[in-house]
């Protein structure tokens, strides 16, 4: 088995290995192309399990990384243990010797089961198992009183324990279990009370149960794609936001008189008040359905074909990138109002989020955004030696994950230097705040490891606007008044996989959209006095009178011109959502 051979007398030794021992490190990354070429020749080098002081190991995108040994329980230092994108089908049960450990990832694996001794980790606060095969989860899970976040979508899991329901999971705030086969939620989810995001979509539920609105802290839930009995809830949890669907659970539902805290004369009187409707049931059906169809028309995505457009947007991709990160597809959105209140704020909230989920944490795609009336087009998506990739200016992006632009007093800098200036900053930050890991932008800094070139966006004046998945130019990033938005997505896993993610998030900015135009916020300025931006500024014919948005289509095409792909297509953005019109 590739993740086992080698010994400590025979294997060969690695350098990355010995460097971290040399150096008394304490974080070791090991990914991509050149380890797994190592691992699938000699198996993975038993003398990791000899640096004692480790407190951070990630060993990802290794597919010949198939088990790890037991002689992981000699790291009892360890804090974050990431073993992502690799092959694994099992987990030592010697994992439960690590008391240390806080963050375990062995996400997009092959794992079918988790070890019991899982419980046996005090210190956990993160737990990604999210893209495996697994059908249960240990039970035990309670005694990890510090848990913060649990992911588990993506599985085969067909109920929760009866302990992951406990109150002394009373840090418990994140469960994100999307996309396997729960047919209940127990009522007593609601003993959860730091509970705060809560996604079970795409299950097998068909209730959900009223207990859920004891939760005093939940801010979001997520139960689109279940087939509820409840189809006015089913209507709701597809389009509705989480204070709504809250409140139709606590009063008890579409019967009323569900709830647990009336008693039973409000009984009576709700079934008094059901033989009452049932007598005007079609009357109140009409005005039901109206009003439902008035909401739903509030919320459209109307598709602007190419040859619908007087300027046809157009990105160009050079044979480079097929050995980096072949896949990309692009298109404009029009109609986006980021000056009231928060809008902007909750725009980057959502993208993050994006990145954090269905992008893997940048590992499975990459989003970039850009105020479209500061591009020069064509663009090109490319990919270039470090040392030749140049720019003036770099942000985030995403503008809330910590902005370290480099300026260099407006002076060009290459990419290694941007590189080696961010992991300089990443290590000095480390230093500063005593972490085991690094945080914000740095964090990315490891998808980069071993590439010979790096992908690049430039538009026609040569300046790069996307170095993915690490950062977007300064020059092009969005501001409140932006009003038009040119939208990338690029991955190294497939064309499917960056559709779906434009996808979600044009159904995200689809609803962040309605509701800001639904509250009405005030209208804020950004302060750009750049010409750009003031002409953005000023009013547009129609502006704030509707929460529509227009998806223009972009053309990928290679350097002869030849159509690659264009999004959106026919068979793009087909959503479930029941309240999202696509017009096409």
């Amino acid at each position: 088995m590739a993740g086992m051979r080698g010994n400590g007398e025979t294997a060969e030794k690695w350098a990355e290995i010995e460097k971290a021992a040399s150096e008394n490190r304490r974080e070791l990354v090991l990914q991509g192309p050149n380890i797994d070429k190592k691992i699938q020749t000699s198996g993975l080098n038993p003398s990791i399990y000899s640096l004692k002081l480790l407190n951070y190991l990630e060993i990802s995108q290794c597919p010949s990384l198939t088990e790890i040994h037991q002689e992981i329980e000699n790291l009892t230092h360890l804090q974050s243990l990431i073993l992502c994108r690799n092959k694994l089908s099992t987990i030592p049960k010697a994992v439960g010797c690590l008391k240390s450990l806080k963050v375990l990832d062995v996400s997009v694996n092959e794992l079918r089961a988790l070890p019991d001794e899982l419980s046996q980790l005090n210190e956990l606060n993160t737990l990604n198992v999210s893209c495996n095969h697994i059908e249960g989860l240990p039970d035990g899970l309670s005694r990890c009183t510090k848990l913060s976040t649990i992911n588990i979508s993506k599985n085969e899991i067909t109920r929760f324990p009866e302990d992951l329901y406990s109150a002394e999971l009373e840090l418990l705030s994140t469960i994100i279990a999307s996309e396997n086969s729960i047919e209940e939620l127990s009522g007593d989810i609601s003993n959860l009370s730091a509970l705060k995001n809560l996604d079970l979509s795409n299950n097998k539920l068909t209730d959900i149960p009223f207990d859920l609105a004891d939760c005093p802290k939940l801010k979001e839930i997520n139960f689109k794609g279940n087939k509820l009995k409840d189809k006015r809830l089913e209507k709701m949890v597809n389009g509705c936001q989480t204070k709504s669907i809250l409140d139709y659970l606590r009063a008890g539902g579409r019967g009323k008189g569900k709830g647990k805290s009336q008693n039973g004369s409000e009984k009576e009187e709700g079934s008094r008040e059901k033989d009452k409707k049932k007598r005007t049931d079609k009357r109140l059906k009409n005005k039901k359905d109206e009003d439902e169809v008035e909401e739903v028309s509030r919320m459209v995505v109307k598709v602007l074909h190419v040859s619908d457009s007087a300027t046809a947007f157009t990105v160009k991709v050079a044979p480079q990138v097929k050995d980096v990160r072949p896949y990309i597809v692009c298109c404009v959105v029009k109609g986006i109002n980021l000056k009231p209140g928060n809008a902007l704020k909750r725009f980057l909230t959502a993208q993050i989020k994006l990145h954090d989920e269905i992008c893997g944490k940048r590992t499975v795609a990459t989003i970039a955004t850009h105020d479209l009336q500061l591009l020069h087009w064509p663009l090109l998506y490319d990919a270039r030696p470090p040392k030749s990739l140049k720019t003036d200016a770099w942000a985030p992006a995403a503008a809330t994950e910590h902005c370290y632009s480099i300026r260099a007093k407006n002076k060009v800098i290459n990419t290694m230097d941007l590189i080696r200036q961010l992991h300089l900053e990443a290590e000095e930050q480390r230093k500063q705040k005593k972490r085991q890991n690094v945080s914000g932008l740095h964090k990315y800094l490891q998808l980069l490891d071993g590439k010979e070139n790096y992908p690049c966006v430039v538009d026609a004046q040569g300046h790069v606007i996307s170095f993915p998945p690490i950062t977007n130019s300064e020059k092009t990033k969005m501001r409140k008044s932006t009003a038009e938005l040119f939208v990338e997505v690029t991955s190294s896993t497939s064309l499917q996989t960056c559709k779906d993610v434009m996808d979600a998030l044009i159904v995200k900015m689809a609803e962040l959209n309605k509701f800001t135009f639904d509250n009405k916020e005030e209208v804020l300025s950004d302060g750009e006095s750049d010409l750009a931006s003031e002409k953005a500024a000023e009013p547009a014919a129609g502006e704030m009178t509707s929460s529509e948005l227009v998806v223009q289509q972009v053309r990928i095409v290679d350097m002869d011109g030849n159509l690659k792909v264009v999004y959106p297509s026919k068979t793009d953005l087909s959503s479930d959502v029941t309240n999202l019109t696509v017009m096409r």
